[in-house]
């Protein structure tokens, strides 16, 4: 495959593709740092832009609740390390948090290119100024390195970090109670008893379960017993 073709997409339930990367933290290999945790992986069109400047100020303020869900952050811009770390020190003002997960140095855009964080348009392709243009991707990584969420957003809109870690509370109560969450669930919601669970089973797992229809089961589901407990 040459530098700037585009490798095969990648889909939810993909493995997430390892590297090795230099990031603001000092260097890693991707599947390492994922360890035995879960991982939010997202990249920014650039360092010092307005829109990214905001996006990881809030990431800076909400990372202690990903973390105590066992969640690891790691930033991604296409820039150096050097100019990562001139730029945060911005963020920090600004935000008036301290950022402390990093953000890896993708200049060559390597990584943006495996993951197709990349514009529809050639890899090559630049502003006057250098600038590469990326989207705001995000990837939902679970401890077995599957990719269970995709997100992609316009450079010129930023994310919601409360919905990221909305869908890492999907995820893993889901997984943990065999159950799925309905539209705008928020933890202490009623959840949707999973397809998968039959019968006898539901009734014994799900004793308060109500039945609108043979597909459609809801419980009730505590916050305490979500992973926004912790």
């Amino acid at each position: 495959m040459g530098s700037n073709e585009r490798p095969a997409p990648l889909r939810l339930g993909s493995t997430a593709p390892d590297f090795e990367a230099e990031t603001t933290a000092g260097p890693i290999k991707f599947h390492e740092f994922i360890g035995d945790g879960w991982v939010v992986l997202f990249s920014h069109p650039e360092d010092y832009t307005p829109v990214c400047t905001t996006e990881l100020g809030a990431f800076a303020k909400l990372e202690p609740e990903f973390t105590k869900r066992g969640v690891k952050l790691i930033g991604l811009s296409a820039n150096t390390i050097e100019s990562h770390g001139g730029w945060i020190k911005d963020i920090n003002e600004i935000s008036g948090s301290e950022l402390r997960f990093p953000i890896i140095g993708d200049k060559e855009r390597q990584i943006a290119l495996k993951y197709d964080m990349l514009d529809h348009q050639d890899a090559t392709n630049v502003d006057q100024k250098g600038i590469a243009f990326t989207i705001r991707s995000v990837f939902i990584i679970d401890p077995k390195k599957t990719i269970r969420t995709i997100l992609s957003y316009p450079a010129s809109t930023g994310r919601n970090t409360a919905e990221v870690l909305r869908i890492v509370d999907s995820l893993q109560t889901g997984d943990k109670h065999k159950v799925t969450t309905p539209i705008n669930w928020v933890p202490g919601d009623d959840v949707i008893v999973h397809p998968s669970v039959k019968g006898a089973e539901a009734e014994k797992l799900f004793p308060k379960m109500q039945i609108v229809k043979p597909y459609l089961r809801f419980t009730p589901l505590p916050k305490e017993e979500t992973s926004a407990a912790v």
